[in-house]
């Protein structure tokens, strides 16, 4: 089977925690209030989880479509800033392309609503156009709106349609012409750069040229940005058999991997498409580098070359040489609990004394990967600061136990760490954490017409705007962690999410690298490449907590979150 390295790793990784009886302990209060978890319950949290999408999309449907993004708390929309062409935080993401609604596509599959999908594909296809004068940022709409395109697109054309009947009889691949359109827009970014290093920002309809915007922001790159396109141009070149589209995809994450330290083997966070030196020298798992490491794992399991998964192994171990700290190992000895840090990617110092939300997702990286243990103790770090505030502060800083940057934009990853931690172990623990950040979410960000932004964790005040990642991600990822039954979890070795939690098949036809052979004779020059492995995670914890409870009270002590009392 072309996937078996993959669902072997992924069957020996929940085999991991199959034990026996013999292990069994008396329970402490931790492991009263964890280790169970209702199935009435499970299912009233998967009704409130489809709810919270509907409420959202809905509200966006009837107050801001064909604008990109709802406002759900005027009950308005909102599209590019024209006023200020250079508002990045506004116009990098959106496009005038009803992002809201393509970037929902697959969420109305996973729900299993089969018509209103239908009826949104027929929408995207009368409205989305992208022949716009916008500027807007090449990696957001790569996973946001590619990716979406290209997901919807692959689920409606599966002949079994598992997922209900998705595919209208009028459909004949409006979205995939779509998804190729957008990507030649985006092509210029590319191909204009010496260094094969995609700059940042395009003009949709002139390419490179009326790029509105400093010297610094036409040019400079987070790492992430520029290394984080290859799964969905990967899937394009492939259903194309055009390989132009993976070939520059792969040039730029290949040119990010040549520049890596000599010393330490780590990449920083922000680069000179034009020049290839480093901006930024910090180096870390969040912000600027997360989905590099991340797309290097996932273009493997989608592709199965080599390559990337010899330059993801070798960055993990980089990253666990100089970024982990506290005890050696997650659930025995003595020490703080394991933290990653931001380091200097030449000397592997500590470069900042914060870390930020983003990296919440790599523990689901972990579990990818095989390393559950690390990925556990990952996870509980941030589930507990979650605990702290409510939801988690955009920057955390871990020498003072503070918010360093207080805001919270509806993100997903934590979430999405706890799901893919829930289909490894299927211990009760996630589900706690879910009701918890399910619950939190309602009670803290929704709105008047949605869910809102957090301006500040430490006052709880909102921001009007819901992002797009709210519908295709957070929510999502939250109900299918509720939902036991669903196609997806039944048969989660025959897919793989994009990060932005776009659903993709794994498919026999996209590890054909024929195309890519023909285009590039010399590729996988990395032999021998070792097997993932599963690192077994002790068979007593089957029964009780995935962090033992010792472990558990010390991070939560130390953070000031009291769970000691049963519940």
């Amino acid at each position: 089977m072309l996937f078996a390295t993959f669902l072997v790793l992924l069957t020996f990784c929940v085999s991991c925690f199959c034990g026996l009886d013999i292990f069994r302990k008396p329970l402490d209060d931790l492991e009263k209030k964890y280790g169970y978890f209702p199935d009435d319950l499970r299912l009233q949290l998967r009704e409130e989880a489809r709810e919270m999408f509907y409420f959202g999309y809905n509200n966006y449907m009837k107050h801001a479509f064909p604008l990109d993004e709802l406002n759900p708390i005027m009950c308005s929309g909102r599209g590019p800033d024209y006023a200020n062409p250079s508002n990045i935080n506004i116009n990098d993401i959106l496009g005038d392309y009803s992002l809201t609604l393509v970037d929902s596509l697959d969420t109305l599959a996973v729900l299993g609503n089969a018509s209103e999908f239908q009826l949104a594909v027929e929408r995207v296809i009368k409205n989305v156009s992208f022949d716009k004068d916008n500027v807007v940022q090449v990696f957001e709409a790569n996973i946001r709106v590619l990716g979406a395109l290209l997901s919807a697109h692959l689920l409606m054309t599966d002949s079994s349609q598992p997922l209900g009947p998705l595919k209208p009889s009028w459909y004949n691949d409006e979205l995939l012409h779509l998804a190729r359109d957008l990507a030649n827009r985006l092509l210029p970014a590319f191909t204009e750069s010496a260094t094969g290093i995609p700059y940042p920002r395009v003009n949709l309809r002139h390419g490179r040229r009326s790029v509105l915007s400093s010297a610094a922001q036409s040019v400079e790159t987070c790492t992430a940005g520029a290394g984080s396109l290859v799964l969905e141009f990967g899937l394009l070149s492939r259903l194309l058999k055009d390989p132009t589209y993976e070939e520059l995809a792969r040039k730029a994450s290949r040119t990010l991997w040549n520049l890596r330290s000599k010393t330490t083997g780590l990449l920083g966070n922000v680069i000179n498409a034009e020049s290839g030196q480093w901006v930024g020298r910090l180096s870390g798992l969040g912000a600027g580098l997360d989905s590099f490491y991340e797309y290097l794992l996932k273009a493997y399991i989608m592709f199965g070359e080599q390559d990337d998964y010899k330059m993801f192994s070798e960055s993990y171990a980089s990253i666990k040489q100089y970024m982990r700290r506290g005890r050696p190992h997650c659930n025995k000895g003595e020490g703080d609990h394991p933290l990653y840090v931001n380091v200097d990617m030449q000397s592997g110092d500590v470069h900042t004394s914060w870390i930020d939300s983003l990296q919440a997702a790599f523990s689901g990286i972990q579990v990818l990967h095989g390393d559950v243990e690390e990925a556990i103790c990952s996870h509980a770090l941030y589930y507990f600061i979650w605990k702290y505030y409510g939801v988690l502060p955009e920057r955390w800083n871990w020498q003072q136990l503070s918010a360093d940057v207080a805001f919270y934009p509806l993100r997903p990853e934590l979430i999405e760490s706890t799901y893919l931690l829930y289909q490894a172990t299927k211990n009760p623990f996630y589900l706690h954490v879910g009701k918890d950040i399910l619950r939190s979410l309602n009670s803290l960000t929704r709105t008047t017409c949605g869910y809102a932004t957090i301006h500040s964790v430490l006052d709880h005040s909102l921001e009007d705007r819901m992002e797009s990642f709210f519908l295709s991600e957070t929510c999502k990822y939250l109900f299918l962690l509720f939902d036991a039954d669903n196609f997806v979890n039944k048969n989660q070795g025959r897919y793989i999410f994009s990060t932005e939690g776009h659903l993709l098949p794994l498919l026999s036809q996209f590890r054909d690298n024929d195309i890519r052979k023909a285009a590039s004779p010399k590729m996988n020059t990395f032999a021998n490449t070792s097997t993932p492995r599963c690192e077994a995670v002790d068979a007593e914890r089957t029964f009780f907590l995935p962090l033992k409870s010792k472990y558990l009270d010390q991070i939560s002590r130390q953070l000031g979150v009291i769970i000691s009392n049963y519940s």
